[in-house]
């Protein structure tokens, strides 16, 4: 599929999910955003739910791309600053915006009944544990890292959770804030350790 007309359908998606909600954004309605026909997306995503797969991989994509340009640009390889890249990569505005933080809500809760998309949110939930689980190593023993990682997890979702389900919306810079506060707390709490496994794919 030419890729300039997958973007808009994927574009198209978000806009009508923001519009009325998954459950109201048809095929139709996706389609008069996108200006082509419903056959269209019939034809190459199958209907409506491969065409929300297909979006969510593309805001998934992001959110790696997001993170991984963090990551790039860090001229202090520590762990904590590989893990303030990995929180600030989480707010970026890819994944804040109203659009995309709607679609994000529709796929969490399909995903408890769709398989494919369970697929992917395991996919994006182990990603992060393991990226966080990787640095959090370098620092403290393999259980208390384990541990780390799950709770920075869990703030990260759930401060994005609660500012997007907010009426005043999510507030990045805050999050952001809250995030590193906590991820604070969790180092200074553990003296460094020459700990090293191979980074997670």
């Amino acid at each position: 599929m030419e890729p300039i007309r997958r973007q808009q359908l994927i574009q198209a998606t978000m806009a009508a999910i923001h519009e009325v909600g998954l459950a109201d954004a048809t095929i139709m309605r996706i389609a008069r955003h996108a200006g082509v026909s419903a056959g269209i997306i019939s034809h190459y995503f199958g209907g409506k739910d491969g065409l929300l797969e297909a979006t969510m991989r593309q805001i998934q994509h992001d959110l790696g791309q997001a993170v991984a340009a963090r990551r790039k640009a860090l001229s202090d390889s520590s762990p904590r600053a590989h893990l303030e890249a990995i929180i600030d990569g989480n707010f970026d505005a890819s994944q804040t915006n109203a659009r995309a933080a709607g679609t994000w809500l529709a796929f969490w809760a399909n995903s408890m009944h769709k398989a494919d998309l369970q697929r992917l949110q395991k996919i994006n939930d182990r990603r992060l544990y393991a990226n966080l689980c990787y640095q959090f190593r370098r620092l403290m023993p393999r259980h208390e890292a384990q541990r780390a990682a799950n709770g920075l997890a869990a703030m990260i979702d759930g401060l994005w959770l609660r500012g997007t389900l907010s009426p005043e919306g999510l507030d990045a810079v805050q999050a952001r804030q809250l995030a590193r506060e906590y991820l604070n707390r969790l180092l200074d709490s553990h003296a460094p350790a020459a700990a090293h496994e191979p980074e997670p794919a």
